[in-house]
This record gives structure tokens, sequence and C-alpha cells, in this order.
């Protein structure tokens, strides 16, 4: 089965955990995203994020690799429930492509028995996911 859903992010909080030089840096991010479409609901991340380049004065210019994981809370297709995406993904050019995948047993409720994989596109056009799932 296919979903597609649009999301906004709700709060975005990135620390540094280590500068490796004035250029290079490794942060940690805690993300709200609110999703419509046929997921609704919020989710909650927590993103490890290394910058290969970074530019104090405008952040679109970076380029890092990250790895997190979401907790989507809400509905799939009008399925209540929750579940957890384990998210690896580049940010280059103003993009955040990422690749999903659901995590092992972590859906709960309706979802209980999902599993899964996706991905993502974060530009300037607006943030887009796209999940092909199904269940044990």
């Amino acid at each position: 089965m296919k979903a597609k859903a649009s999301y906004s992010v709700k709060k975005w909080e990135e620390v540094t955990f280590r500068q490796i030089s004035p250029e290079m840096k490794m942060t940690k991010a805690s993300v709200l995203y609110e999703f419509s479409g046929d997921l609704q609901g919020m989710a909650s991340v927590e993103y490890l994020m290394f910058y290969r380049h970074f530019d104090p004065n405008d952040q679109h210019k970076a380029s890092a690799s990250y790895v997190g994981l979401i907790h989507f809370e809400g509905k799939l297709l009008g399925k209540s429930g929750s579940f957890v995406f384990e998210d690896n993904g580049t940010f280059e050019g103003g993009s955040a492509n990422s690749s999903l995948r659901i995590a092992q047993g972590s859906g709960t409720g309706a979802l209980k028995e999902i599993y899964g994989t996706g991905m993502y596109l974060a530009n300037k056009d607006g943030f887009h996911l796209e999940l092909d799932y199904d269940f044990h």
C-alpha cells in the first residue's frame, strides 16, 4: 500500500556537541513535525547530524548527513496508532533527502503490525513524504 503526506516543522532545536573545525561540526536536533494528507498527526524526532560544511551566515548552503528516529502518532488512512521511522538522509543545496524504514515492532493501536519503507524530500517547494507499507 502507498501513502503520501506533507508536513510542516513546528519546532526545531539544534545544538552543537562537537565542533571539529570552523566549518565542520556535529549537532543534535529535537524536532516536531505536523503531518497532513494520508498521514495525519504529529511526529517527534531526534536527529544526529554531521556537517561537512556549515555556513553560519546561510544555513541553506550547508552540506550534512543525518540519522534520526521519528515517532509518528496519529492516523494513517484513518487507522489510529503510532510507529517509529528510522531516518537516514543528506542535506545538500538547500534540499533534505531521506530514506525511511519503519522500525520493526514499533507499531501500536491499529498500526501495530505495520512495516515498510519510504522517503521524504524537503526543499523550497515544501515537505513531502511517500510511504510504501503493509501489515503482517
